[in-house]
C-alpha cells in the first residue's frame, strides 16, 4: 500500500488534469465539428467544457503549489541565505494556508445551498453540487500540498539543505 500512496502523491493531480483536459479538448472539438459541419450545437457540450476548465484550474493550482510553480517575484530570493530563504517560503506557505482554510470554509456555503435546493445544470440536468465541489476539492488539495511543502521546508531547514524552489522555466 505505501507504494500506491507514494504513486498517488506523485501523480494524482497529473492524472486528474489529464482526464479533465482530454474531456475539455474532445468535447470542444466535437462541438466545433457539429457547429461547422451540421450547423447544430448543444448546450451540454458548452457546460462540459466550462466545468472541465473550472476543475482544471483548481486542480492545477494544487499542482502548482506542489511544484512551487506559482507566479512570484523572486528577485530578493537570490540575495538571501538558505535559512532566510526557507523562512520566507514557510511564511508564504502559512499565509497561503490561512487564506485557503478561510476560502475552503466559505466555499462549502455554495455547495450546501445547491444541495438544499436541488439545483441542476441547464444542459446536463446534473446536480450543480458536482460542479460547485470543484472549489472545495481544489482548496482541500491545495491545503494538503501546502502542509507537505511546509514539512519539506522544515526538514530542509533542520538538515541545512537548500529549500526546494521549484523548477526554473528559463535558465
Amino acid at each position: 500500500m505505501p507504494g500506491f500512496l507514494a504513486a498517488l502523491d506523485r501523480n494524482a493531480e497529473r492524472w486528474a488534469l489529464l482526464v479533465f483536459y482530454v474531456m475539455l479538448v474532445v468535447t470542444m472539438a466535437v462541438e466545433v465539428l457539429r457547429r461547422e459541419a451540421f450547423s447544430y450545437s448543444s448546450i451540454w457540450g458548452e457546460e462540459i467544457v466550462r466545468y472541465s476548465f473550472i476543475y482544471l484550474a483548481w486542480i492545477g493550482a494544487a499542482s502548482a503549489v506542489r511544484e512551487r510553480a506559482h507566479i512570484r517575484i523572486d528577485v530578493i530570493m537570490h540575495y538571501l541565505g538558505p535559512r532566510m530563504k526557507a523562512a520566507l517560503y514557510m511564511f508564504g506557505d502559512i499565509v497561503m494556508f490561512a487564506v485557503a482554510v478561510i476560502a475552503l470554509y466559505w466555499s462549502f456555503e455554495n455547495v450546501a445551498v445547491s444541495w438544499k435546493f436541488g439545483s441542476v445544470s441547464h444542459g446536463l440536468r446534473v446536480s450543480m453540487v458536482w460542479f460547485l465541489l470543484a472549489v472545495p476539492i481544489g482548496f482541500t488539495l491545495l491545503i494538503v500540498r501546502l502542509i507537505q511543502s511546509f514539512i519539506h521546508d522544515v526538514i530542509s531547514l533542520r538538515t541545512g539543505r537548500p529549500v526546494f524552489e521549484g523548477n526554473q522555466l528559463f535558465d
